[in-house]
């Protein structure tokens, strides 16, 4: 955790144990000077006030700015808003990937119901009560915009007069050779199913079993190591089966088999194994019998890093991708996701194929457990970025509605992402929809189908040649 996310996680929770002294006094004072039943009443009113309103995790101020850097080379055009229209101070440079500059303030009303601007049929939502520097997604509105046609509104928010409009120019990478890198089955599907159900040379790698957190397949009357050892062989048979629905065989697909939360630790003592924490198991053999191809951890099925690392060489020669799909490692902070980059990169190192292009993606963030904000089929803005990132170029290919459902019906079939909500977090959307006006999918009630499903995907770009 950094220091900046430490001390606001301090000065909420010492604010907030303040509030909680002042506000038990004053239910005291209330129930002996006035009337004792209006205590539990009160109680429950404001109980339903914290699920409504205050119970988003946000660890930095709505009013905080934004710090995006961009490529030195990057092309930026300045933009004023003249009647709700967007227009640019000069023609559109060349590029698919639009982000605009500008500040937002929200309105009274942003602070209890969800800011959003509109941009001509996209909506992007930020922080109840922000105002800051934000950057929103134009990607896909790029004729509108040369055209000077482009319409922006906020709600509940104010957008900035004046902003900077980002250009950046990306070839097409589906049309290159693409490797997804999925710490855990269903990381390849959130980040980039849009991308790689249009590739036409892609293969998906997936670290672990994701084995881990397995309570609810005690219910079918296993203990904690046999519901592990399941629910690894489910999200391993996900791995390499879902992909099917968006295009990419099963010889495309391959599951290494090391086991969740485990890679950090692999990564400090790579000659060491270490077996599940739940399931018991040590051998990653345990999962890889459909894999296509036989690789340097199959010798001795050992759960080291030395293993793993020897495996994505072995994928990288034997696959050759242009370019490599991972998780961002200064943005996402699982710790298997920073750990999955780690290895890539190390195994980038020794490989005598060299990928030419990094994308990395976030399905985590640090500081915001809602990002995306707002509702399925919106756009991504950029998520907070409170302390600056590398300066990386951006790509943000648009996803068709028919993509999208394709998405969400692939998130469908991943085992760690269906059934309901808790009885405590589905009476906290009822609240939420009821009296400040979110809304979530049809399509599945865990909280990924609202996250990942969306006009856009994401990706942050490094050359790896330079």
């Amino acid at each position: 955790m950094s220091a900046r996310k430490q001390q606001l996680l301090k000065a909420h929770r010492r604010s907030k144990r303040l509030f909680l002294v002042a506000f038990l006094v004053s239910l005291l004072l209330i129930g002996v000077l006035i009337a004792w039943w209006l205590v539990p009443l009160l109680l429950v009113l404001a109980w339903v006030a914290h699920e409504a309103w205050f119970a988003d995790h946000l660890f930095y101020r709505p009013g905080d700015d934004y710090q995006y850097r961009f490529p030195a080379n990057t092309a930026r055009q300045a933009v004023s808003l003249d009647g709700g229209v967007v227009r640019l101070s000069e023609p559109l440079a060349p590029g698919e990937t639009l982000i605009l500059e500008l500040e937002v303030k929200a309105g009274w009303l942003g602070r209890w119901l969800d800011p959003y601007v509109q941009v001509g049929n996209d909506r992007q939502d930020f922080e109840r009560g922000v105002k800051g520097r934000r950057f929103l997604n134009l990607s896909g509105q790029a004729t509108a915009l040369g055209q000077g046609s482009l319409t922006l509104s906020g709600h509940h928010c104010t957008p900035g007069a004046t902003g900077t409009l980002w250009v950046m120019a990306n070839p097409d990478y589906a049309r290159q050779r693409v490797m997804v890198i999925a710490p855990h089955a269903d990381d390849a599907e959130l980040a980039a199913f849009g991308l790689y159900s249009r590739s036409e040379d892609v293969s998906i790698v997936t670290l672990t079993q994701g084995e881990i957190e397995a309570e609810d397949f005690q219910r079918l009357g296993l203990d904690q190591a046999a519901a592990a050892r399941l629910k690894g062989r489910l999200r391993s048979w996900d791995s390499l089966v879902i992909p099917l629905w968006g295009g990419v065989p099963a010889e495309r697909c391959v599951q290494l088999g090391y086991y969740c939360l485990q890679l950090p630790a692999m990564a400090a003592e790579p000659g060491k194994a270490f077996g599940s924490r739940e399931s018991q198991e040590n051998d990653v053999r345990s999962v890889r019998r459909h894999n296509p191809l036989i690789l340097p951890g199959d010798l001795d099925g050992q759960p080291t890093w030395k293993n793993l690392v020897g495996d994505l060489v072995a994928l990288l020669e034997h696959y050759r991708p242009q370019v490599l799909v991972t998780p961002h490692p200064e943005l996402d902070p699982h710790s298997d996701h920073v750990a999955a980059t780690q290895a890539l990169l190390e195994a980038v190192g020794r490989s005598n194929w060299k990928p030419t292009t990094l994308l990395m993606y976030a399905n985590h963030l640090h500081d915001n457990d809602r990002w995306p904000m707002g509702p399925a089929g919106a756009g991504i803005a950029l998520p907070p970025a409170i302390e600056a990132l590398p300066a990386d170029r951006l790509w943000s290919p648009l996803l068709s509605a028919d993509v999208q459902l394709d998405k969400a019906m692939a998130l469908a079939m991943e085992h760690d992402l269906q059934g309901g909500q808790v009885f405590k977090r589905q009476l906290r959307r009822w609240i939420q929809h009821g009296l400040a006006g979110r809304r979530w999918p049809v399509t599945g009630s865990n909280e990924f189908f609202r996250k990942a499903v969306r006009r856009h995907e994401l990706f942050w770009v490094r050359d790896l040649s330079d």
